[in-house]
């Protein structure tokens, strides 16, 4: 699906950022010591309708870090064997420089200042990202470093469901548990469902950007993916 030109409908619909879904498969729960096995990134867009919708999507696997830890029940979960010989893994260096490369040129095309990760239960892949993201000494990241679209939290509040699965199927969206804990299926299923949220809440986003304009408020989030926020009006969205 292609986006509809830079005519800023991203940067006004977020404030000047670009939502891109991110999903992780790992070695355990702690960012700082286990390894980061699976990263994909996804793509939001509008479509001629102006409806947001899923992107492209970037998937990587991932070779583990030197001195990673693996624990094996997170193996079990998503099922994934960091030494077959035939795994395409490539080092997590490459793997989040191709990634933000994409990143980057989606926000100059929408005419966005930064990324903001969405994820389901988000915290836990931003841990990972920047963690992996500082281990590789990449020194510009284009996502917020701490603020984050959390899907479990938006699931619940528009269909009373936070878990995935679940989620996804109350709003329409197919879930297939046999291809779950892959990150690219789940990041394109979190996509869908990030999607679905914001386009059933467009009335209410119209009417408040309406009453914005009738404040004064004036916000001119023109594309700058490697400055720093400056104050704490810009680090937040």
């Amino acid at each position: 699906m292609n986006a509809v030109g830079n005519d800023a409908r991203m940067a006004r619909r977020f404030r000047g950022f670009l939502p891109v879904v991110v999903d992780v498969e790992t070695g355990g729960f702690n960012a700082a010591r286990d390894a980061l096995l699976q990263i994909a990134a996804v793509l939001i867009e509008f479509d001629a309708a102006g409806h947001l919708v899923r992107g492209a999507t970037h998937s990587f696997h991932v070779q583990p870090f030197a001195g990673a830890n693996i624990e094996p029940a997170a193996l079990q979960v998503n099922r994934i064997d960091p030494w077959h010989p035939l795994r395409p893994a490539i080092d997590e260096r490459d793997a989040l420089q191709r990634i933000y490369k994409e990143v980057r040129t989606a926000m100059h095309t929408a005419g966005c200042k930064r990324a903001i990760l969405v994820g389901h239960n988000s915290w836990f892949d931003l841990s990972f990202l920047n963690a992996a993201t500082a281990r590789s000494g990449i020194k510009r990241c284009p996502f917020h470093p701490f603020s984050s679209f959390d899907t479990a939290t938006l699931g619940g509040a528009a269909f009373g469901q936070t878990v995935l699965a679940k989620a996804t199927t109350i709003a329409g969206i197919n879930w297939d548990s046999a291809a779950a804990h892959s990150a690219t299926y789940d990041a394109e299923r979190t996509a869908e469902l990030f999607c679905a949220v914001c386009n059933e809440l467009a009335e209410s986003f119209a009417r408040a950007e309406h009453r914005a304009r009738e404040l004064g408020w004036q916000e001119n989030p023109g594309p700058n993916p490697d400055a720093e926020p400056e104050g704490q009006e810009a680090s937040s969205p």
